[in-house]
């Protein structure tokens, strides 16, 4: 189990606008049921409801603080810009986060260091991508999707800032 850089490969981030926040859960997708929060819903009902509403409650908690950022803020500015703000108002709620956690790629025997970075994990339970793009693409929510599964993390949140109304994709 080898650890190896295979250069400064970073993540493509795109330009400026999106439509707003997409709540991605790989329940719905086949080659996602693998997450250990899911394995166990059968064994431990109450624990599986438990978890699924400190998600929700996470993830409310976010997209509430978004929406804030952006009402204050507006679209058009970069994704590094609401990256900051969105770790200022993280902090202020006293909520346990991670912000560009490295995540590797395991192939076969060896980890391998793309370059991709989660924008933030909160609570180490629910993924965050944001985005300032003119429109999400498929390949937004491939990515995070990816990351999922990469993580066996169940529930991410695909922010998109560069829109006139940030709760129009909530």
């Amino acid at each position: 189990m080898g650890k190896m850089n295979h250069g400064d490969t970073k993540a493509q981030r795109g330009p400026l606008n999106d439509q707003q926040a997409t709540r991605i859960d790989p329940r719905r997708t086949e080659p996602l049921l693998s997450a250990p929060c899911l394995a166990d819903s059968a064994v431990h009902p109450a624990a599986h409801e438990d978890q699924r509403m400190r998600l929700n409650d996470l993830s409310g908690k976010v997209i509430g603080l978004c929406m804030e950022i952006h009402r204050v803020l507006g679209p058009g500015l970069l994704e590094s810009a609401y990256e900051e703000c969105l770790a200022y108002e993280i902090s202020r709620i006293g909520v346990r986060y991670e912000r560009q956690q490295p995540l590797p790629v395991r192939y076969k025997e060896v980890d391998l260091d793309c370059g991709y970075r989660l924008d933030f994990v909160i609570d180490d339970a629910v993924i965050v991508e944001l985005k300032a793009v003119t429109e999400l693409h498929p390949i937004h929510e491939a990515q995070l999707l990816t990351y999922l599964r990469l993580t066996r993390k169940s529930l991410g949140l695909l922010i998109n800032f560069n829109v006139p109304a940030l709760k129009q994709g909530v």
